[in-house]
């Protein structure tokens, strides 16, 4: 996976993999595929482990309300998974960057770009652009990559949802 500018592909595999935690290791190399990463090497539960430690934090910067205190989170993240940038092109699909050292197991991969890929979502997009979904009993994470920077659901299933509860509270009769 290469890391786009803004983050986006980073964030939208973290918020995929937090709103549905892999069940075991082979489940999170699959998906961890299925985004476009480069999975090298044999995938243990090990790093399963270090993936829901990492998902676990970036779930705390998702729920923190302050920008200073989401930061900190990101920081405290970046701290504990990225080394300096490096230029690579391990695989032969072309030169990019890479914020960890080389050779590294696919939970220490998720977790540094998981880390850098939402420093740079919310420093390029806004510190806003993470957040639940707004209907009530929905707890679905969204990475918010919207032009406008408004979103306020996970899906149009919940935004209509919503709408339809809102109309149906206002008590405005139906014409059907």
């Amino acid at each position: 996976m290469h890391l786009n500018p803004y983050g986006e592909d980073a964030v939208r595999l973290a918020a995929d993999l937090a709103n549905r935690r892999p069940a075991d290791a082979g489940e999170l190399a699959d998906r961890c595929r299925g985004a476009g990463l480069t999975v090298e090497g044999p995938v243990t539960p090990d790093d399963l482990d270090r993936v829901g430690a990492a998902l676990d934090a970036w779930e705390k910067v998702v729920d923190a309300t302050a920008d200073h205190e989401r930061a900190a989170l990101v920081n405290a993240m970046l701290a504990s998974a990225a080394a300096y940038p490096r230029m690579t092109n391990h695989v032969g699909t072309g030169w990019h960057l890479h914020y960890r050292d080389e050779d590294q197991p696919l939970g220490a991969v998720v977790s540094s770009l998981i880390s850098v890929g939402t420093a740079l979502h919310l420093a390029g997009r806004g510190m806003h652009r993470l957040g639940r979904c707004a209907v009530t009993e929905c707890t679905t994470i969204f990475a918010d990559t919207s032009r406008t920077g408004r979103q306020r659901y996970c899906s149009q299933r919940c935004a209509n949802r919503d709408a339809v509860r809102r109309h149906r509270a206002r008590g405005v009769p139906s014409t059907g």
